[in-house]
């Protein structure tokens, strides 16, 4: 049986992808900043609850050490700020820290398992707010941490053997407490790419943008 660790999983996207994976017959832990709302996630899901806050170095730490080796990550956590870019230095720190550099530690905690086994797959989920082809534009620092993560997903597929797949997607605007009632996609909808990512075969691609299943431009 598989592992798979989901961060951000409490609620909306990352619930919806924790279900899907359990659905197809995966052990999932499910990170959760806040250890009673994972809880209970965890138990309606069928999954393990584990407490992680991805802008804190030390509870990445303890939280890679707790689920010990995974098989498949996702970074789904993130945050929308708002306000000008450049007036809000403590949105664009926590962006920053949420989607770029907690990111990057889970695969530097995780990764070496999978390149070892010759086996991993890691799915970072981005937005076409952090598209360059769509201008960068996402509110406040969510675009250019978005845009980050996806060179962070280029630069670390690369950087991996071809065993360890890591791509990017995009879910769409879809209807969570970040995207609001008036979003066009369930949740499910939203979380289909990333399971479909976490589960490629030998031949799937790696270091590639997704939405729908279908490669879309940085």
């Amino acid at each position: 049986m598989k592992r798979a660790l989901v961060t951000g999983a409490n609620r909306g996207i990352g619930l919806a992808i924790a279900q899907g994976l359990v659905d197809q017959g995966f052990e999932v832990l499910m990170g959760s900043r806040d250890p009673d709302a994972g809880r209970k996630a965890a138990d309606k899901v069928g999954a393990t609850a584990i407490q992680l806050d991805v802008a804190d170095p030390s509870s990445i730490a303890q939280a890679a050490e707790q689920a010990g080796p995974v098989d498949v990550l996702i970074n789904n956590a993130g945050i929308l700020g708002s306000g000008n870019l450049l007036d809000d230095r403590q949105d664009f720190a926590d962006s920053m820290a949420v989607m770029v550099h907690g990111p990057y530690l889970l695969m530097h905690h995780l990764t070496p398992h999978m390149v070892a086994q010759s086996y991993g797959r890691v799915v970072n989920v981005s937005s076409g707010w952090g598209a360059f082809s769509d201008g960068v534009a996402g509110p406040a620092a969510y675009g250019v941490a978005k845009a980050a993560l996806n060179a962070l997903t280029a630069a670390t597929a690369r950087t991996l053997p071809n065993s360890v797949k890591v791509n990017a997607m995009c879910p769409g605007w879809v209807r969570t407490r970040m995207g609001g009632a008036g979003a066009t996609r369930a949740p499910e909808e939203g979380a289909d790419t990333a399971i479909w990512l976490a589960t490629l075969d030998t031949n799937g691609p790696t270091g590639g943008f997704f939405r729908d299943r279908k490669p879309i431009e940085w």
